[in-house]
């Protein structure tokens, strides 16, 4: 008797080492798997089972839209330390930064919701052209202003509001592409990957911008950004989406029916509680949270006294942390309980933002602005996922421009209350309170929200 329950004891635990064992190779595969694709700088989207699907990329569309725009991303975020910079220099302002966030995406609480119709009524691919066009156009002009000592700070307004002019019509158009580029199949890993490349350019972009000044001066950025355009209308020529929109059912000039289709949107999303909740959600870290970075200049420049060059790596450290974000929700690919992700990475966006506007050790102040660029992707690249699978694809294009308007179309209150509270109060109140705002926003929602906690 003593033998056979020694004997069943060792058989247990052999049992039980073997189980710890293969759990141990388990996890150092993935952790292999994760470690390696950090290397390639998210080369390939990640999931947890399998590790790693390169199906994605694989879709040659897609491919090539996502690598144009990459590159006019990289040339966006050199022109917007740079314009960051010269509407300091041309003001010496916090409310005239305000102002000049204000202008740039003003436009969207009107103009992303006709894009949203336009995006599901007309050919997406030329719309985009179109306005791709326009913008790159209009930073050409700008650098040359810029380069020839002519340039003011009303100009500068003025251009912003016609870039925004034509973001706010293409925004509903580029994150409805992605879905005609791929299906739904792979819907996931696609917005995953647009959003990787989107952080990564916020990290590439200020680096360049930081050469930029040295060797070329700010008119230099301006040039890029100009032709980074080319890059994208090039892309999207070459690209034929599955789902094509050449021949539309009716004309879009028909005001009216314009009108309907907008009503019919707010409806739909009126009657889908987790829909609407998730566009709440995004709107408030937009208004209260996202003026963060058009305060960073004030933050480089008196506060940590530092240059042009600081700027560029106060906004590139927000852009790292905004990358690692987007690697991580590409590894976690289609996992479950997404509605946690977005409540953590909002409550996350807050703490970082309430530190970073209170921190006065520079150290101190890059990891909090690694935390929040972090933070903030993984809420909104979630929130993307989630409401691209939540509803049809016949409102999809007047859904995403309402996830834009709660998003993009937030942030000119938020820029011209927070230049204004600053000129007021202070930059670090006004962005403190702000933080805390959001904070609180995402508790409140945690506890009461059951139907968003359970979104999978």
């Amino acid at each position: 008797m003593e033998y056979k329950k020694y004997a069943h004891h060792r058989d247990t635990e052999d049992t039980e080492n073997a189980q710890r064992s293969q759990t141990r190779a388990r996890t150092a595969l993935r952790i292999r798997y994760f470690c390696s694709s950090m290397v390639r700088h998210s080369s390939m989207p990640v999931e947890i089972a399998p590790p790693i699907n390169p199906q994605t990329l694989s879709h040659r569309d897609f491919r090539l839209f996502w690598i144009g725009a990459f590159l006019s991303n990289v040339g966006t975020w050199m022109q917007a330390v740079a314009q960051g910079w010269l509407v300091l220099q041309l003001t010496n302002s916090a409310f005239w930064l305000g102002l000049d966030a204000f202008m740039a995406t003003a436009p969207g609480f009107v103009l992303t919701l006709i894009g949203g119709v336009f995006a599901d009524l007309i050919d997406r691919r030329r719309l985009l052209i179109y306005t791709q066009v326009v913008a790159g156009l209009a930073a050409l002009v700008l650098a040359v202003l810029v380069a020839t000592n002519v340039v003011n700070r009303w100009m500068v307004l003025g251009f912003s509001f016609v870039t925004g002019c034509c973001m706010a019509l293409a925004s509903p158009s580029y994150l409805a592409m992605t879905y005609d580029l791929v299906g739904r199949e792979d819907l996931a890993n696609a917005i995953a990957m647009n959003s990787t490349q989107f952080q990564l350019s916020r990290v590439v972009g200020p680096a360049l911008a930081g050469v930029g000044f040295k060797l070329f001066g700010l008119a230099g950025c301006f040039f890029a950004n100009g032709l980074s355009f080319v890059a994208v209308v090039v892309s999207l020529s070459m690209v034929r989406p599955l789902n094509s929109r050449e021949n539309a059912t009716r004309k879009v000039s028909d005001r009216r029916a314009l009108i309907r289709d907008i009503v019919a949107g707010f409806q739909y999303v009126k009657n889908r509680p987790r829909v609407s909740s998730l566009l709440l959600l995004s709107a408030v870290n937009s208004l209260f949270g996202a003026p963060y970075f058009t305060l960073v200049p004030i933050y480089a420049r008196d506060i940590f006294h530092l240059g042009a060059t600081g700027l560029a790596v106060m906004t590139g450290t927000a852009g790292a942390g905004a990358f690692c974000g987007a690697l991580l929700v590409a590894y976690l690919g289609d996992f479950k309980r997404k509605g946690w992700l977005v409540l953590f990475g909002s409550f996350l966006f807050g703490i970082c933002v309430t530190n970073f506007a209170l921190s006065t050790r520079l150290t101190l102040s890059l990891i909090f602005l690694f935390g929040l660029g972090f933070a903030i992707v993984v809420s909104v690249a979630t929130t993307n996922t989630l409401l691209q699978k939540l509803v049809t694809d016949e409102m999809r294009g007047r859904v995403m421009s309402m996830f834009i308007l709660s998003f993009m179309g937030t942030m000119p209150i938020g820029n011209i209350l927070a230049g204004w509270a600053s000129h007021s109060f202070g930059t670090e109140h006004t962005l403190a309170v702000g933080g805390i705002i959001v904070t609180l926003v995402a508790i409140l929602v945690t506890i009461f929200n059951q139907r968003l906690r359970q979104l999978y």
